[in-house]
């Protein structure tokens, strides 16, 4: 039987953040985050963020300086022919410093010659229940990366069953499927999202019909979620054994990272001080802002903490039907039009270069850029708007914010001690940060008595740290009114900063890999199919080990096996139509819709299949 974790002493607690590239890899470094993902050059579930090796061992360094981690995502499916590419990249990423690879395809835990890498199963992996977090745990995994869907308790669950850590996301964009278990993006269009190039079919516009073909719902965005925002649930998911709490958004740009970083970190921070017999900050140094993080001001399509706190949520709580895109926030009402100008009741002051939107009377979300504003008169750049009197006006680019988020907008310092002492000939110099690492640097001196103090001279002196990453919080002088030369002291504090700097690079801990179990057990009520994303031979083996049958009899990934030419399902998902739009088969008003239902969107039909026992609505491809 699998031991329960531990939390009886301090748990490591990490602040986990996406990066496109390295530049917003050390903005996410510098605003609090405690570890950082990005993609590598390929097999990266976004293939439009990848990074090059130079790039990822520059981050590598960057962040180890503060104790924070580096993770980078090899997340897709295998094919064979690239098994010795994806090795060779891990062994790269390897010597590039990552502290661990975020990975799918289980053949990477099988692979022979691998470096002694952690392995974290990615949300890819598909990790809603305890069996498949114990059988991902036997794999090797030292990491495991639950399901979105997840409650507080279903959590908990898998937490209590587990060595493992356990991450998960607090904050984001939200993916309707089951994470790796949508071949939505593939069935209709070719491209598949285990592959890193989603199309993202949720974010179509559908209409809804019911089963003679009349449009119930038409032209909206029935399946477009909300974005994540558990912000104030972290203590909760704390409890529940979450130990990385994750920020979804490798595409996100380094403005959005900043924000949403800072505010997470500055109530994660409030939470930790005040359970601090329970838990410990896993890096060092406290950043400081030049501005107030409030995720609200980021791009969103409006907030919801998911399922966290309820299998079941309230009707119209999920998704948002009007536009996938980021409305933002009302800043007024249109009055009229006069003289090419948009007459407003504004509820904010507006600013020369702001994005403003509205909802046409079709429901179409239409976006604009504001040139000019006097007063309550909005100028349009580059057209003319007859917005009807009434249209609500939405602000979702705020340009003076924008620029107050634009350059470098917080630091990153390390405490330390500095200590000043005498030999027979020589200034010794010690310097020590907060978790004990210390260095000593001594020069030679000519010791001649001052006619004037010298304490507060030198104080002053050796806490110019100025640019570097640390911060002199206190001063300990035993040199009396010896003089020792203003250049003296600045060369003794420069080598003193370079050294305890490279110590902190020296003694940083990469993560140990995780022992393969000698009896991995694939769960007993477990059916191989397609969903289980077999796409190689490596991964077939292992399975065929587990199972007894002949690895060609296998199922394969539906990228390997082809799109098939009957009804496929190509979503699972925990959110149900029905009781989004309050017509849950299960209450008294599972009349206001009729069965079947069908969504369809330029010249393909969907059927929804609702299976009530385990509250999952599916969506079933209708090939022709």
């Amino acid at each position: 039987m699998t031991e329960t974790n531990d939390y009886s002493r301090q748990r490591e607690i990490e602040l986990l953040a996406p990066a496109r590239d390295a530049a917003t890899a050390r903005a996410a470094i510098d605003h609090g985050a405690d570890a950082v993902y990005m993609g590598a050059s390929s097999f990266g579930a976004r293939s439009q963020a990848t990074n090059s090796i130079a790039e990822i061992a520059d981050v590598s360094r960057y962040a180890h300086r503060f104790g924070a981690r580096l993770y980078v995502t090899v997340n897709t499916i295998v094919y064979d022919h690239e098994l010795d590419d994806v090795r060779n990249l891990m062994w790269d990423l390897w010597r590039a410093g990552v502290d661990a690879l975020i990975v799918q395809d289980l053949a990477l835990t099988q692979l022979d010659d691998l470096p002694p890498i952690a392995l974290h199963a990615s949300t890819q992996c598909d990790t809603r229940d305890v069996n498949k977090a114990r059988f991902l745990e036997q794999c090797g995994f030292t990491r495991l990366v639950l399901a979105r869907e997840l409650t507080l308790n279903e959590i908990k669950a898998i937490s209590d069953s587990v060595k493992t850590d356990i991450e998960a996301f607090v904050h984001g964009a939200l993916c309707v499927s089951y994470s790796g278990d949508c071949q939505a993006s593939y069935v209709i269009t070719g491209r598949s999202a285990n592959r890193g190039m989603c199309c993202q079919v949720c974010r179509f516009k559908f209409d809804l019909e019911d089963g003679a073909g009349h449009k119930l719902i038409k032209g909206k965005h029935l399946l477009s979620l909300r974005d994540m925002n558990r912000l104030h649930n972290l203590e909760q998911m704390l409890d529940a054994g979450v130990s990385s709490l994750k920020i979804e958004g490798r595409l996100k740009d380094e403005n959005y990272v900043k924000n949403v970083v800072g505010a997470y970190r500055r109530r994660l921070d409030e939470i930790i001080a005040a359970n601090s017999e329970h838990y410990i900050r896993s890096s060092v140094g406290r950043s400081s802002l030049t501005f107030e993080p409030d995720p609200a001001q980021s791009f969103n399509r409006g907030f919801t903490n998911y399922f966290l706190t309820s299998p079941q949520p309230a009707a119209g709580s999920l998704a948002t039907f009007g536009s996938p895109k980021w409305t933002g926030i009302k800043v007024g009402v249109v009055r009229h039009i006069s003289k090419k100008a948009i007459v407003a009741d504004l509820d904010t002051k507006l600013n020369n270069g702001d994005g403003l939107g509205y909802y046409t009377t079709d429901g179409e979300f239409k976006g604009f850029r504001l040139n000019k504003v006097e007063g309550n008169r909005l100028y349009p750049a580059g057209q003319d708007l007859l917005l009807p009197p009434g249209t609500i006006i939405y602000r979702n680019a705020d340009k003076q914010r924008s620029d107050l988020l634009s350059g470098k907008t917080a630091t990153r310092k390390i405490d330390v001690t500095i200590s000043l002492r005498l030999t027979q000939t020589q200034a010794v110099l010690t310097m020590a940060d907060a978790i004990g690492l210390e260095v000593s640097v001594a020069e030679e001196i000519e010791y001649q008595e001052a006619r004037l103090p010298q304490t507060e001279r030198r104080r002053k002196e050796l806490e110019k740290l100025g640019d570097t990453i640390f911060n002199a919080v206190s001063v300990s002088d035993k040199c009396g009114d010896i003089f020792i030369p203003a250049s003296t002291l600045s060369r003794l504090r420069r080598r003193a900063v370079e050294m305890l700097e490279m110590s902190r690079l020296i003694n940083h801990r990469r993560e140990k890999p995780g022992k393969k179990s000698s009896e991995i057990t694939i769960p007993v009520d477990h059916t191989l199919t397609r969903h289980d994303n077999i796409a190689n031979r490596v991964a077939a083996q292992l399975y065929a080990g587990l199972t007894g049958l002949n690895p060609t009899d296998l199922p394969r990934a539906i990228e390997v096996s082809g799109k098939p030419d009957k009804e496929t399902r190509i979503m699972q998902t925990r959110y149900c139509l029905r009781r989004e739009l309050g017509a849950c088969l299960k209450t008294s008003t599972r009349d206001k819709l009729p069965t079947p239902l069908y969504l369809t969107s330029e010249g393909k039909k969907f059927r929804l299949d609702f299976n009530c026992k385990d509250c999952r609505m599916e969506v079933i491809h209708l090939p022709g």
